[in-house]
This record gives C-alpha cells, sequence and structure tokens, in this order.
C-alpha cells in the first residue's frame, strides 16, 4: 500500500512546505558581487522571459533582468522576480529516500537505483510491461522529456506514458493538428502589436503568463481593439474594449454564432477560403442555426455584443486571437477551439503579420515538453505513434526494432483510472504533483494508495510523494543544461548556473542510470550529458513536425532562439507559420471542422445550482509545489478563496470574509469568501494551487474531452452554505493530504531537516 508513512503534521515539519524568504547567505551578504551572472529563463510560465542568476559560491543568491532578450526585454512577472528564493531551499531534497514504517529514510544513489531496478523489474515479469506506467512534467527541458519517453518505451517497454501537460495544452494541440496539422501558435507574440483586433477567449492573461500584456498595451496604444471572453472580469479586462461575460461552458455557442455573423452579413474571405481551406461548406451549415439570440441564451452573452465581436474580426485584416485553459479545460475543448479556428479562417485571418490564433502555453515547457516523446500517442518530432513510418525512423535512431515500440497508451487521468482498478501496478513520476493536479483527489489518492511500487524523480518533497516507496532527489531548472521551447514557438538555451547539491541529480541522468540498472543501458549512453541527449534529438526531430534538425545549442544562444521547423543548419527558423500560404496538411490547406454543441459533464440543476469554475493566481505556479515554498509569494496570497458576486452573496447572507461550504457531486470543502463584483453572479471561483482541505480539485470531476483526454476543471455544478469558520484553523490550513496518522503519534521521520 503506498500510504503515507506518517501523518501529514510529521512529514510537514520535515520536508515543508516552509517559507523562504531569503537567498543563501541572507540579506547580509546580498552586496556582495557575485561569481558569475548566467544568462537562463524563468522556470514559471511558458511565456520562458529572459533572467540572468546571480550565483556566488555555487548557489544561486539572486537576479538582473536581462534586457537584450526579444520577448520579455528585462521585464518579470512577480514570480520571476522571486524565483531565485527556491535555489538553496531549506526544503530541498539532498539525498535519495525509502518510505519505512517510521517514515522516509535516507538511503544512497546507489540502492535507490538498484531498488527501483528490482521492483520494476519484478513488476513487469509477473504483470507484463504495460502494469507500469510513467508521469512526466511539462515544466522540464526538453531534453528530459524526450529521454523519459524513450526509457519508458525502450527501457521498460510500457505503452503507459503521459504527462502534466495532459492537464493544459492538449485540447488546443488536438484542434491546431486538426485544421492546421500542426500543434504550435502560428504566431510570434510582437505580431500582437501589430493586430487591429485581438480576442482573448478564456485567458486570465494577465495573471498567468504577464509579460504577454506588455505586446497587448502595444497593440492598444496604436489604436488596437481588445475583445474579452471570460466568466470573470480578470485583470486584462480593463485594458478591454468588448467584455463578452460568457456561462462557464459555453463558449462554444458564441464562437458558433458570431460565424453565423460572419456568414450572414457578407464577411468571409471568400478567395482564402476557396485557395487554402477545405471543409467550409459543411461548417457553414453547421452554424445556420446559431443565431445571436440563441447563443445568447445558453451563454448569458448579449446579442448585440455578439455580433459587434464578429463584426470587429470579420471586417480588419489584420485579427488575432489568444486562447487558454478556459476554453480548452471542457468535455468540450477541442470543439472550443476549432471554433475559435474557424473564425479567424473564415476572415483570412492566418498567415499574415497580425493576423492569426495562437494558445497560451501555461507551463514552464508546455510547448516543447510534449513535442518529443512523453505524450502517449506522440514519438518525437511530433510524430504520430501509430504511423508505421514515424515508428520505423524512430526505431532506427534509437537502435531497437520497430516492432518493440510500444502503440498508444493512456493519458494522465485515463492512467491514474488504471491504477485504480488494479490494471496498472506500478508508476514512476517526474516532476509531476497529481494530488494536488488531477480532478476528484479523494479518487487520485485513493488510486496511489493501490500501486505495488512508486519511485518519484523530484527536488522538493510534494503531496504526490507522500506516498512514494523511493524517492530521487531530482534536479531544478539552474541545475542543469538544455532547451525549452516558449509558447511563441521559440527554441531557447537552458543554462546550468549551478551543481546540484548535496546527492541531487540530473534528472536525465537519473533516468540513464536507472536504464542501465534495468539492464538497457545500451540505449542511453550520453557521455556528454544533456548535450548528447539534445544531439540525438535534433536527429530524431529531423523530417517530423517540429523539426529541430537545424537548431543547435551554439545557435539558441547566438540567435537568442530559433523558431521551428528549422530542418537545416542554414535555415533561418519559422517565427510565423503558413506565411508561404500552405498549411502543414499534406493537400497544403487548412482543414476547417463541423463543431457540435454538448452540454458539459456536470451539468447544474435544481440541488446544484451554481457554476465553480477553477484557475490560477499570479502569486502561485501549478500545484504550487514550488511557489507555496517562497514567502513573498505566500504572503501575496497565502490561501485560496471563493470569488463571489455581490448578487449571489446577498442571497446567501454572506459577507466577505465569511465562511463557505462548497458542495459538488463528489465532496464539500470549507472555504473563505471573497465577494467581488468581476464574476458572474451564477459562478463561483477558486484558484487551484493548494492540497488537502484547501483544494480546488476535491470538489471537479474527472469527465474528459473524448479526443484531447483533457478534464473538465472548468465548470463542475455546486452548491453553497454559509457555515461557522473551522474550529481549527491551523489544522484547515495545514498541507493535509486527506490520510490520517497510521498510528503512534510519537512515529517521526529519521532524517533531521538539515539531512533530508
Amino acid at each position: 500500500m503506498a500510504t503515507p508513512p506518517l501523518s501529514v503534521d510529521r512529514l510537514a515539519e520535515v520536508f515543508g512546505p516552509h517559507r523562504n524568504y531569503e537567498p543563501p547567505g541572507g540579506w547580509g551578504d546580498a552586496a556582495r558581487r557575485p561569481d558569475a551572472l548566467v544568462k537562463t529563463h524563468c522556470s514559471f510560465c511558458g511565456m520562458q522571459c529572459g533572467i540572468q542568476l546571480k550565483v556566488r559560491d555555487n548557489r544561486v543568491v539572486g537576479f538582473e533582468p536581462w534586457e537584450a532578450f526579444p520577448f520579455n526585454h528585462g521585464m518579470l512577472c512577480p514570480k520571476g522576480v522571486k524565483r531565485y528564493l527556491q535555489g538553496a531551499h531549506p526544503d530541498r531534497l539532498l539525498s535519495c529516500l525509502q518510505r519505512t514504517d517510521a517514515g522516509f529514510a535516507k538511503i544512497s544513489y546507489e540502492r535507490a537505483l538498484a531498488e527501483t531496478a528490482r521492483r520494476l523489474t519484478a513488476i513487469r515479469d509477473q504483470y507484463g510491461p504495460d502494469a507500469i506506467a510513467v508521469y512526466g512534467g511539462a515544466s522540464m527541458v526538453t531534453e528530459k522529456a524526450y529521454v523519459l519517453g524513450k526509457f519508458a518505451r525502450v527501457a521498460l517497454g510500457t505503452k503507459h506514458i503521459d504527462y502534466n501537460g495532459r492537464l493544459c495544452m492538449v485540447s488546443a494541440g488536438t484542434a491546431y493538428k486538426l485544421t492546421f496539422g500542426v500543434d504550435r501558435a502560428t504566431n510570434p507574440w510582437p505580431d500582437l502589436a501589430t493586430a487591429d483586433v485581438v480576442l482573448i477567449a478564456g485567458s486570465n492573461t494577465a495573471e498567468c503568463a504577464p509579460i504577454t500584456t506588455y505586446h497587448l498595451w502595444q497593440c492598444r496604444e496604436r489604436g488596437g481593439r481588445l475583445i474579452v471572453m471570460d466568466p470573470r472580469m480578470t485583470p486584462i479586462t480593463r485594458n478591454a474594449d468588448l467584455y463578452l461575460p460568457v456561462r462557464p461552458g459555453t463558449d462554444l455557442a458564441v464562437f458558433l454564432a458570431m460565424l453565423h455573423v460572419i456568414v450572414g452579413d457578407g464577411l468571409v474571405r471568400d478567395a482564402f477560403i476557396r485557395d487554402r481551406t477545405t471543409g467550409f461548406e459543411a461548417v457553414r451549415a453547421s452554424v445556420a442555426e446559431w443565431t445571436p439570440a440563441r447563443a445568447a441564451e445558453i451563454s448569458g452573452v448579449r446579442p448585440d455584443d455578439i455580433v459587434k465581436a464578429a463584426h470587429w474580426i470579420g471586417e480588419t485584416d489584420r485579427a488575432m486571437g489568444l486562447h487558454a485553459r478556459g476554453i480548452e479545460h471542457h468535455s468540450k475543448g477541442v470543439e472550443n477551439c476549432l471554433a475559435m479556428l474557424n473564425l479567424f479562417l473564415a476572415t483570412g485571418n492566418v498567415g499574415r503579420e497580425g493576423a492569426g490564433c495562437m494558445m497560451i502555453t501555461g507551463q514552464g515547457n508546455g510547448q516543447g515538453g510534449r513535442e518529443h516523446g512523453q505524450k502517449c500517442d506522440q514519438l518525437p518530432g511530433m510524430r504520430d505513434i501509430r504511423d508505421p513510418a514515424a515508428r520505423q525512423y524512430i526505431a532506427s535512431v534509437w537502435g531497437v526494432p520497430e516492432e518493440s515500440l510500444p502503440g498508444p497508451g493512456k493519458s494522465a487521468v485515463e492512467i491514474m483510472e488504471a491504477i485504480h482498478r488494479g490494471e496498472i501496478k506500478a508508476l514512476l513520476s517526474m516532476c509531476f504533483n497529481p494530488v494536488v493536479s488531477l480532478p476528484d483527489a479523494a479518487f487520485t489518492r485513493e488510486a496511489l494508495s493501490k500501486l505495488e511500487f512508486f519511485g518519484i524523480i523530484d527536488f522538493f518533497l510534494c503531496e504526490t510523494a507522500h506516498h512514494a516507496d523511493i524517492v530521487f532527489a531530482g534536479s531544478l531548472q539552474e541545475e542543469d543544461e538544455g532547451t525549452v521551447c516558449s509558447a511563441e514557438g521559440r527554441v531557447q538555451k537552458i543554462n546550468k548556473a549551478v551543481d546540484p547539491p548535496g546527492d541531487a541529480r540530473s534528472d536525465a541522468l537519473i533516468i540513464c542510470d536507472l536504464a542501465r540498472a534495468l539492464g538497457r543501458g545500451q540505449h542511453f549512453d550520453y557521455p556528454g550529458g544533456t548535450r548528447d541527449i539534445y544531439e540525438e534529438l535534433r536527429l530524431a526531430s529531423r523530417g517530423g513536425l517540429a523539426d529541430y534538425y537545424g537548431i543547435t545549442w551554439d545557435r539558441i544562444e547566438r540567435e537568442l532562439g530559433v523558431f521551428w521547423p528549422c530542418p537545416t543548419l542554414d535555415h533561418p527558423g519559422t517565427p510565423r507559420l503558413f506565411a508561404d500560404g500552405r498549411f502543414a496538411h499534406a493537400d497544403g490547406k487548412a482543414h476547417m471542422q463541423v463543431t457540435e454543441w454538448r452540454e458539459s459533464g456536470d451539468p447544474a440543476d435544481a440541488t446544484y445550482p451554481i457554476l465553480l469554475t477553477t484557475g490560477r493566481v499570479v502569486s502561485h505556479y501549478l500545484s504550487g509545489a514550488q511557489t507555496r515554498r517562497i514567502g513573498p509569494l505566500v504572503d501575496q496570497c497565502p490561501e485560496p478563496r471563493l470569488e463571489l458576486h455581490p448578487a449571489l452573496a446577498a442571497t446567501l447572507g454572506v459577507a466577505d470574509g465569511d465562511w463557505l461550504e462548497v458542495t459538488t457531486r463528489r465532496a464539500a470543502l470549507v472555504i473563505q469568501a471573497m465577494v467581488v463584483r468581476t464574476i458572474r453572479p451564477d459562478t463561483v471561483f477558486i484558484p487551484y494551487h493548494w492540497p488537502g482541505q484547501r483544494s480546488a480539485n476535491r470538489l471537479t470531476h474527472r469527465t474528459l474531452d473524448p479526443r484531447s483526454k483533457i478534464p473538465e476543471f472548468k465548470v463542475s455544478a455546486c452548491r453553497l452554505e454559509k457555515v461557522a469558520p473551522p474550529l481549527e484553523l491551523s489544522t484547515w490550513r495545514r498541507e493535509e493530504t486527506g490520510w490520517g496518522a497510521p498510528a503512534s503519534g510519537d512515529q517521526r521521520s529519521d532524517l533531521p531537516r538539515s539531512d533530508r
């Protein structure tokens, strides 16, 4: 049983999260000249802003802006400014750990490798390779994502590898591949400044991708108009010319009605449709009944505003779209994205400066992390794992028989469900915190408890790691070298600033050592470390959609990033896709897709009449495993609060600061109210960065989009009831995992804080 060995109090006492407020050596040392300034990138979102880390005595002690980097020009958000405080954090794992009856015990790296290999081999021999699953993370450098995918398929032989990007960009990626033939934003971000109209749908841009607002402000300063569609008036809405307050789960109705107006009012660019697309006639017929009045009844957006937005986009040849999880985290997330792409194709707004549609990648390497093999249905180069030619090519690069490569496996949520059913017996996870990230958190905890073996590679003991049998002390971004791909499609270089402390190791090298321990080391021989892995990745990507072959580390440094596809060393890279008039499908055309309306997977009714939606705040990142340890960020937002409109609050007799019990069809959560005028009266919002009793994902459900397999985080039916504050606020605030102390209250981890 993979259950935590101690109560969360005991685990938190040793492993945190504790708040760190000072750089190594304290502020008294802060004025000392650093040994080096290392140019690299922030790790806390898909913008991957340039930053210079100040290094002294092999520790990151601060930062300086990197004004020359063209995306952010030295600007950083609150997370970027404080990221250096995690480098020498007191919670940092310094050695490998093994779960025992008395807690987590320190073990040698060699013993951790041997024990992990022994347990995985035994499970594979008894149940077969597909009884093992692998989870990866989309914040890791691309080299780690690549080698993890290869490890799963070549060293373990399992088909079940997926990543936490499954909770992020996959609906957009699926839609872009269906429509454009490739999964990438169409334009570089500076194109936003040249647009006449920008539609932002389902993106809290100012909090989740803060530096993107700089490019939007450039657009506004030259007279461009901004449309924002969201159930909440997020900060970017302050700059909007038109706000569409869509009811959660009904974005598709608005998009369909906008296209209805574009068709009916003669705003379709006929020559573009004729020469560069297929499927328009079927799409045109599908929107015939979607009048603005019908969409307004479903979505709550006024018909006149739907007409106005459609005309603004249709009457210019410089319109751009930005979208994020607000339209993607749905059981019809792919349909939402397809319908938005149809708007820009119908009006000819693709393939030019100031004309295109872009997904805002959420995770640090959300783009690069899904391109090269840790996604369950893809091989490196964004190749389809079912394509015989792709399998043959990758097998030749890896030096294995094509028939030995597994086929497509289960997605992230499906893997957890298979664990719960007992079909998957072992899990190896790297930089993924599913106890906090996956929907229906109680189900996730039950599933993890059934594992016969659970291994984790990470640099903090996150809540999920409480369940692990073996924990490897992995590496922070600044402790390794590699590449990432930004939301724009720009491949960038992560430079190593310091060595991993103690017995911590590069994640990629841990994977290679584990492959050797499993007897498959001949396929994981990279004497040059991640540079050698990248050289193999370049070759593996050659000829694929995400072709990196012409991108060397030296080029990236010299040119401050190179956009893929870049098939040869003398190719300039491709900042703007489809500028030559051809899309990535074999016929060179964009394939417009019919979309069909359907209800969400957890509809409101008389018992659960209110719509719950979830998302981020500017001070935290993903599951909070990193940012809940950075003191100044925690001070900005120490705990979640439920946003509700004054009209809804009045019906409940609730004032700002009162406590509410939120109940869904799965669970209940007690939380403090924040009464705001910036949300629809039928909707409430909770940020999702916290575990245990404060976890928004205790309330969400596991309904998936049938094509992208993304969970429907953005709409859950709920009811609210005013309640008294928790009797023990300290207990409520504790990083509770949901599992109680096992037995004796005197049991403690055998590790002092200084020796973890």
